[in-house]
């Protein structure tokens, strides 16, 4: 995958020296596919073969109407972010970044009884808003911890052991500890907001392993600042590598920099699955690729 800024421009290279590509990787870390930088792919192009699960960086209408067929990888994150929403529920409930800091400057005097107080998770609610298969992942895992877990959905999951919430407002009022795991939506986006987070416990902590924009940043900055909920752990950014200012000072809020899917395990399962779809597709199997 070439890298952002510059892959079209190598793109246009490879066709004017008589190549014909009929397929091209992408990911999250390449140039965006807007509709201006679909219309500009080589004519010969057939298919955008996607290293992610997500599509959020592919105009999928543009590439339609161009007739080109998009794969991504869909299964091969699941237990890779799963654990890593453990990671972060338990990194915010243990208030890892006061204890690292605490660590790192050379401060700590010692252990007292009264010493960074974070919380235990059995018996409290994990809400889940998005239970697909990284949600369910996660909820399996977190009732081994002796969570109870509530979610919201867009459709109701077959679990005898989950409570669902209709209202997403409702989620966030009900939910100890509230996991993002949904899709970038418009009905997601922007979810996390001064409104939602009103109705938060203040003794709520906010995971987001999903995508940066379901959060309204300064809303979440103001919210942890000023204590309307006890902390956040944070894996993804609206407009990353771009972090907003404000998240850098706040002491309880634990960052991770998209490392959900950072395992050998799910980059050769991605990898795999890039190779299979444009192998299917090439074949005429597109029953075997995983399309868009």
């Amino acid at each position: 995958m070439a890298e952002a800024g510059n892959a079209l421009d190598q793109l246009a290279q490879l066709h004017a020296a008589g190549e014909r590509l009929d397929a091209i990787v992408t990911g999250l870390g390449c140039s965006p596919l807007d509709a201006a930088a679909i219309r500009a792919l080589p004519p010969s192009l057939r298919m955008i073969a996607s290293y992610s699960v997500g599509t959020d960086h592919i105009d999928l209408d543009a590439a339609r109407e161009r007739g080109l067929a998009v794969s991504n990888t869909p299964g091969t994150l699941i237990n890779a972010v799963a654990d890593a929403a453990m990671f972060l529920i338990l990194g915010a409930a243990r208030r890892a970044t006061e204890s690292i800091d605490l660590i790192r400057s050379r401060t700590w005097t010692g252990w007292t009884p009264h010493q960074l107080l974070g919380v235990e998770l059995a018996g409290r609610t994990l809400g889940i808003y998005g239970m697909g298969e990284i949600g369910g992942a996660v909820a399996r895992r977190a009732r081994a911890f002796g969570m109870h877990i509530a979610y919201t959905n867009r459709l109701l999951v077959e679990t005898s052991d989950a409570c669902f919430v209709p209202d997403p407002l409702d989620l966030m009022a009900r939910a100890d500890i509230l996991l993002l795991a949904a899709p970038s939506t418009p009905h997601t986006r922007g979810f996390v907001n001064a409104v939602s987070l009103a109705r938060a416990k203040p003794s709520m902590l906010l995971v987001n392993i999903a995508r940066g924009d379901l959060v309204v940043d300064a809303d979440l900055i103001a919210a942890l600042d000023s204590g309307r909920i006890q902390g956040a752990a944070l894996d993804v950014f609206a407009g990353e590598p771009d972090i907003a200012p404000g998240y850098f000072d706040l002491p309880n809020l634990l960052m991770t920099p998209h490392i959900g899917s950072s395992t050998l395990e799910a980059r050769m399962a991605m990898g795999a699955s890039v190779i299979g779809s444009i192998r299917a597709f090439r074949a005429g199997k597109a029953d075997s690729c995983r399309l868009v």
